[in-house]
């Protein structure tokens, strides 16, 4: 199996000299998607921009596909959703940032305005396509920025929670999104501080706690179950296992999905 994606002894420190990632390492594998959970302030969004090669690291390395060359000169495998979707909308249409990506790769303009209608369509942005971005609201924002992301077509697509001020009807649509790219063998790295979201965006997950140091990286059904290992991170099980613990099962689903299932099954 290909490495996408290899960070080895990675330290960065912001520009007042304090320390936000030190000694990280990180191998993700083609296909794999992998959550890089924590609390709010463990340096995740930093993390996610050093992994995408929007900053350097102060210190270690980040290779790519099993190749010396830089993410920058991987952007058309390489793709990254940042923390604030502001900062990624920089054209004067919605339309033009969603193209922007196709034209420096050199997409042929038709191909690119097929895959721009369908990734509108499907993230429900007909509409705003000649809206100017900063017109948007947030969670309109992210679902542009997402579709400029993808645009490009990455085989590696990182995400600075990607269903942050996103509404319930379009959450299902970005994350349907997202499994039907990865269905399709993208590989996806995840940053969020929200463990309900976990089982459906991964299969992996990475914890850190609040100092920005992996405490566990494994399985989400063995890492989400570790109350304990959760709390030392500052962070409480899934809802919906928390709910079936108060009413005493020993081992309590992960999803409302399996919830549901489980309910199901006690009725019969």
């Amino acid at each position: 199996m290909t490495r996408v994606l290899d960070a080895r002894d990675v330290s960065y420190s912001y520009p007042d000299g304090t320390a936000a990632i030190e000694a990280f390492d990180l191998t993700v594998e083609a296909g794999e998607r992998v959550a890089v959970v924590g609390p709010n302030g463990a340096g995740k969004s930093t993390l996610i921009q050093l992994l995408g090669g929007l900053i350097e690291p102060d210190g270690g390395t980040i290779t790519y596909f099993e190749s010396g060359a830089p993410a920058d000169d991987l952007r058309d495998r390489i793709a990254v959703l940042p923390q604030h979707p502001d900062e990624y909308l920089f054209n004067s249409t919605v339309r033009d940032d969603l193209e922007y990506g196709p034209a420096q790769l050199s997409i042929p303009k038709e191909q690119a305005r097929e895959r721009v209608a369908s990734l509108a369509d499907r993230l429900e942005l007909t509409a705003l396509l000649d809206q100017p971005p900063f017109r948007l609201s947030g969670g309109e924002q992210r679902r542009a920025a997402l579709a400029s992301a993808v645009a490009v077509d990455p085989d590696l697509l990182l995400l600075d929670e990607p269903v942050a001020d996103v509404d319930a009807d379009h959450r299902e649509r970005v994350l349907s999104l997202l499994d039907r790219r990865h269905e399709q063998g993208e590989t996806q790295i995840v940053s969020t501080p929200n463990v309900d979201l976990v089982p459906q965006v991964a299969d992996r997950v990475v914890l850190v706690d609040s100092t920005g140091s992996v405490v566990a990286d494994g399985p989400v059904t063995e890492v989400l179950a570790d109350r304990s290992l959760l709390e030392t991170c500052g962070l409480e099980a899934p809802t919906v296992a928390r709910v079936f613990e108060m009413a005493g099962v020993s081992d309590p689903p992960l999803t409302v999905a399996e919830g549901a299932a489980r309910l199901s099954d006690l009725l019969e």
